[in-house]
């Protein structure tokens, strides 16, 4: 009961006053972006009102966020991929460079398969929340709310997530590029009060993995999070910094190598 009182998306919106009044959200440099490309994948059953922050804030520093298509991102793995890979790609045909790819949550994990395939169009990589550790050690609420999609699914609702992304050829497809190690810069951002997700799985050992004290659902709508991207994507696009493996990968069902 009290995590999902804390990660109720009310209780998220609460936050937004502090978000708008904080200096991170205010002092805004225009040019710092110089025009980067960011695509926004939202979490599972989000969709992007969950991510429009992070996009207000992109774009008053001067990146060129746009939304990745991907609706409440509770589909099939496959066909979600497939839309992140499209707008990725059209987006970097558009600001005539590669992109970034931020995500939270089952956003951030199918961003990191996009990534992981498409390295050429991808500048970087930030995964809120992102159990991509093991896509299926979510809390058990969650489960068992992806479960009754997929049984929808087999009844015949089209565009909800399919049971074979679950278990079989198309799971152990995409848990094998999941593994892959990540050959363009990559963030995770990960949390202890994750009411969602286990924190530990969000430890990406191809990522420069950073700890803030925001719930699952708030992390788009706390200063913190913002604190940590500010810097970070402005060296991304001087190419002053690239992020690097901080963490040690944890133990999982589908363990993702290290990299380096």
């Amino acid at each position: 009961m009290r995590s999902a009182a804390r990660e109720s998306a009310f209780r998220a919106l609460w936050d937004v006053p502090r978000l708008l009044r904080h200096p991170v959200w205010r002092d805004a440099d225009p040019d710092q972006g110089g025009g980067l490309g960011v695509v926004l994948v939202p979490g599972f059953g989000a969709g992007g009102v969950s991510l429009a922050p992070a996009g207000s804030w992109l774009r008053a520093r001067g990146y060129r966020p746009v939304a990745a298509g991907v609706g409440f991102t509770v589909g099939c793995t496959a066909d979600l991929l497939a839309k992140v890979l499209h707008s990725t790609e059209e987006h970097a045909e558009r600001t005539g460079r590669p992109v970034v790819l931020l995500g939270q949550s089952r956003g951030g994990g199918i961003a990191r398969l996009a990534a992981a395939r498409r390295p050429d169009l991808v500048h970087g990589l930030v995964m809120l929340a992102s159990p991509v550790l093991d896509p299926l050690g979510a809390h058990p609420n969650v489960m068992r709310v992806a479960r009754f999609l997929t049984r929808l699914a087999a009844a015949g609702v089209p565009g909800l997530l399919d049971d074979d992304c679950m278990r079989g050829p198309c799971f152990d497809e995409h848990g094998r590029v999941l593994a892959e190690p990540l050959r363009v810069p990559a963030l995770s951002i990960f949390s202890r009060s994750d009411g969602v997700v286990p924190w530990q799985l969000c430890r990406d050992p191809c990522a420069e993995c950073v700890e803030v004290h925001s719930t699952h659902t708030g992390m788009a709508f706390d200063p913190e999070v913002y604190e940590l991207l500010g810097p970070r994507l402005a060296g991304w696009v001087t190419g002053t910094t690239r992020a690097s493996s901080s963490s040690p990968p944890a133990t999982s069902s589908s363990p993702i190598v290290p990299c380096g």
